[in-house]
């Protein structure tokens, strides 16, 4: 009975004890809201803003920011492919490569028409996806108020939506069907034309800068359809053009390492890691204070039962 009393006139100060301390808890998290989250989003900008500057077409009378450099195409298996490739920024605006003739032995010899270029797909869709994450994080400048962690939470996902596709990018291989490299403009930059049973296809990889030559040879028609619109290549060995069935039959595969590539994948990696920290941190906040988000959620049952404990023990 005297332990009953005891326990019954201590409730007041423990729940004073749990009031300041919540008021404690509120106050880290406005701040938390109001500073932190400023900070992060400053951080975020900087390194992205570094990783769109890697590989951005230079602005017109800038050419000069953005400097041409050379990648020598190579392969420790084989050296009937051999090269080297000019990079600036998006573009290939130049090729150099001499191929083997898988009939012959004979090797031939190819480069870009002059004033043309090739814009590598890829690069051009991570730096759009880069730069639409900077947009949404240049929305909320300094003076922006979150008013709650579901807020933050909103737009960290945005964020890493675009920073994700960013890197998917680049770490997806670009595949074309057969009827696609035949058609492509890309066989048409080259002087002297690349012959009819010879294609190519330049993609990133990674970090790296790849060159694939499809070696192809007619077929003796038969009752066999082939769906000229089938996936990839590799996948696709076989196929119709110009109402001719063809086959891949060798396939020549050099590359080259392209260091800021490297760069951006690792600046990409930061920037998620830094996303999903500052949602942990919200969420972690919101547990322990438990501040109701924009659909209301009730405090979660850890500050129910740190409530009831008054002392602050689970």
């Amino acid at each position: 009975m005297l332990n009953q009393q005891r326990s019954l006139s201590e409730l007041p100060k423990m729940s004073g004890a749990s009031q300041a301390e919540r008021a404690v808890l509120e106050e880290e998290f406005n701040w938390l809201l109001k500073e932190e989250v400023h900070a992060v989003l400053k951080q975020l900008q900087d390194i992205l803003k570094e990783a769109s500057r890697r590989f951005s077409m230079p602005s017109p009378g800038l050419e000069s920011q953005l400097k041409q450099e050379n990648f020598i195409l190579g392969s420790s298996t084989m050296d009937q492919v051999k090269g080297v490739l000019t990079l600036q920024g998006e573009a290939l605006t130049q090729a150099d490569i001499n191929l083997k003739s898988a009939k012959s032995n004979q090797v031939m010899h190819f480069t870009f028409r002059e004033e043309k270029q090739w814009k590598l797909q890829q690069i051009q869709d991570a730096r759009n996806h880069v730069n639409q994450a900077l947009q949404l994080l240049s929305s909320r400048d300094d003076s922006y108020h979150f008013k709650t962690g579901a807020e933050v939470n909103k737009l960290m996902d945005a964020v890493m939506l675009q920073l994700t596709r960013a890197r998917n990018r680049l770490t997806t291989p670009a595949s074309m069907t057969l009827p696609e490299l035949a058609t492509s403009s890309l066989m048409k930059m080259f002087s002297p034309p690349m012959p009819g049973d010879v294609m190519v296809n330049f993609y990133i990889n990674l970090s790296k800068l790849c060159l694939t030559v499809y070696h192809i040879h007619a077929m003796q028609p038969n009752t066999t359809k082939v769906n000229p619109a089938q996936t990839c290549v590799q996948n696709n060995p076989t196929t119709f053009l110009n109402n001719a069935k063809f086959e891949v039959s060798h396939v020549q595969k050099v590359e080259c390492v392209v260091p800021w590539l490297n760069d951006t994948l690792v600046f990409f990696t930061i920037s998620l890691q830094l996303c999903q920290q500052l949602k942990d941190k919200v969420r972690r906040h919101f547990r322990e204070t438990g501040i109701r988000n924009n659909n209301n959620v009730a405090p979660c049952p850890c500050y129910c039962k740190k409530l009831r404990n008054g002392a602050g023990e689970i």
